[in-house]
């Protein structure tokens, strides 16, 4: 079972690929259910959308004043930022078995279909392009999800949809997706559940030499 020195030494990692595979790992998903969850308020789902990159940092401030009149309303958008963290593990979780289920792709279009009715063309600013892609103004504190399942849709729309991993790391669970140049990448990070993959299997091997003298020992 994982640690908790290791959850906390890793507290806020982006190391997905993608907002909503971080937005995933944002807990470690065990035999026994969640644990070390670092989404537990609306406080700690902005310290995640900064660190992802998904808001900017005066985003957050505007949007933390907003939820500190309205503690309920920022419980909500944590609970639904945990709700959608659970429809995107589903899914990418079987993308990455090769085997998805229809009913995640139901779920899952419905959260599409929410987010993206908030978006909206707008002049160019810059560049040669004519036009480009806003989210519309909107004081909803869970505004912070629509950017996340919107790249979620996007990586499942792309090639590297078939480049989505499950870390095989006991009791983690985060995805990622294996950008490495031969694709042989297996662990969301080889200093965490690499390392101790590596570290049990050298004591598997100690135990075996030992036990293989002792047995010698007894011939």
């Amino acid at each position: 079972m994982r640690q908790t020195s290791l959850a906390q030494a890793r507290p806020l990692k982006c190391v997905g690929g993608d907002p909503s595979l971080d937005l995933v790992n944002t807990a470690d998903w065990t035999e026994h259910g969640i644990e070390n969850d670092r989404l537990r308020d609306y406080a700690g789902l902005l310290r995640w959308a900064v660190a992802a990159g998904v808001i900017t940092e005066a985003r957050a401030r505007q949007l933390r004043s907003r939820a500190a009149g309205r503690p309920a309303a920022g419980r909500a958008a944590a609970r639904k930022a945990r709700r959608v963290r659970a429809e995107l593990r589903r899914l990418f979780g079987s993308v990455a078995r090769g085997a998805v289920a229809g009913e995640a792709w139901g779920d899952f279009d419905r959260l599409v279909g929410d987010a993206l009715r908030r978006l909206h063309l707008a002049p160019a600013r810059r560049g040669d392009a004519a036009a480009r892609w806003e989210w519309r103004e909107d004081d909803r504190l869970e505004s912070v999800l629509w950017p996340v399942v919107r790249s979620a849709a996007t990586l499942l729309t792309s090639e590297e949809a078939g480049q989505v991993r499950l870390c095989p790391g006991d009791s983690c669970g985060w995805l990622f997706v294996d950008r490495s140049r031969n694709g042989l990448r297996r662990w969301c990070e080889m200093r965490s559940c690499g390392t101790t993959a590596k570290s049990d299997r050298r004591r598997d091997r100690s135990g075996r030499h030992t036990a293989g003298a002792r047995a010698r020992g007894r011939q």
